[in-house]
């Protein structure tokens, strides 16, 4: 589990366009990484195209924008496509990076319990440093606390 303060694991997937992302080339620059269930649902694509949406926001700081999530290559890249989304998505169907950033969980729903992912999102600073980590996301209203996270930083 991954804790404010700490180095945050690095990591290599590639992105919904093919290329391959690692943490450390980021290094001097902010970059927010969050993790999301699917594709296409209600709430992720509300969590994607609200970041969509603050983009520019982001991008005037030199804010990196990553999205994560267990789904295909081909999943992201229509996914991006159909929402217009303007930041890279990444694979990790191995869930390898989610176990190293502690959202691969149990979760219970009507009473069952099985693994799943929490929605989570970290702000890392040009360090590689965990800079605040939002778990547990409620979509609505969620880039605007990353924002506001931003702002105190």
């Amino acid at each position: 589990m991954v804790s404010e303060g700490e180095v945050a694991p690095d990591f290599e997937l590639k992105a919904d366009d093919g290329s391959t992302v690692t943490l450390r080339q980021f290094r001097g620059k902010k970059v927010i990484l969050y993790f999301y269930p699917k594709d296409n649902t209600p709430g992720c694509t509300k969590e994607a195209c609200d970041f969509r949406d603050s983009a520019s926001w982001f991008g005037d700081l030199g804010i990196v924008v990553l999205g994560v999530s267990k789904d295909s290559l081909d999943s992201h890249m229509k996914f991006r496509e159909k929402h217009k989304l303007n930041f890279p998505l990444l694979s990790d169907p191995t869930l390898e990076v989610h176990k190293k950033y502690g959202v691969w969980k149990d979760k219970k729903l009507y009473g069952k319990t099985f693994l799943g992912v929490e929605r989570t999102t970290f702000l890392i600073g040009e360090d590689g440093r965990v800079e605040t980590i939002f778990r547990q996301v409620k979509v609505p209203g969620h880039v605007n606390e990353v924002k506001g996270a931003v702002a105190q930083a």
